[in-house]
């Protein structure tokens, strides 16, 4: 890949034609987005770990190229990445994931109305399970602070 360093871009073959005998050919600015990327700057990017991508790579939810043992993710990666981030964020298992990303129309998760309305169900039980486990905590919490007042009370009038 031939690099221009009057303007600071990449330059990349215009077809596969132009690399066929070699890095010979017209060469075009290669766009940003279509620069790979190593799995460290795609961490950084989406703020998750190495580790983490590592993972999805197990789960076969991703399948960046290979050079020797570094990992290039190309733009269409970045974009299951993408996805697969707001699965998780609204909830979904990442083999549910798999399956959303399987039926992905370019627009998103290929999620259906009734599987949009399923998981506000389930996150609205989970929230209310969070809501009543916070209520509970306090009330601990309060009675902590209660028994330390008593404490205190008790300690001065002696």
């Amino acid at each position: 890949m031939a690099y221009d360093a009057r303007r600071g871009t990449r330059l990349e073959p215009e077809s596969a034609e132009d690399t066929a005998g070699g890095a010979h050919g017209p060469l075009r600015e290669m766009d940003e987005a279509d620069r790979p990327r190593t799995i460290g700057e795609v961490a950084r990017q989406f703020g998750v770990t190495l580790r983490t991508l590592r993972f999805y790579e197990s789960k076969r939810l991703l399948t960046p190229r290979r050079q020797g043992a570094t990992r290039l993710y190309m733009r269409r990666d970045c974009e299951r990445i993408a996805l697969i981030l707001t699965g998780r964020r609204l909830g979904f298992t990442l083999a549910e994931i798999r399956d959303l990303i399987r039926t992905v129309d370019g627009n998103g998760l290929g999620l259906t109305r009734d599987q949009c309305m399923a998981q506000i169900n389930l996150l609205e039980r989970r929230k209310r399970g969070i809501e009543l486990a916070i209520a509970e905590l306090r009330k601990i919490c309060t009675s902590f602070y209660r028994k330390l007042l008593e404490d205190d009370a008790r300690s001065s009038r002696d």
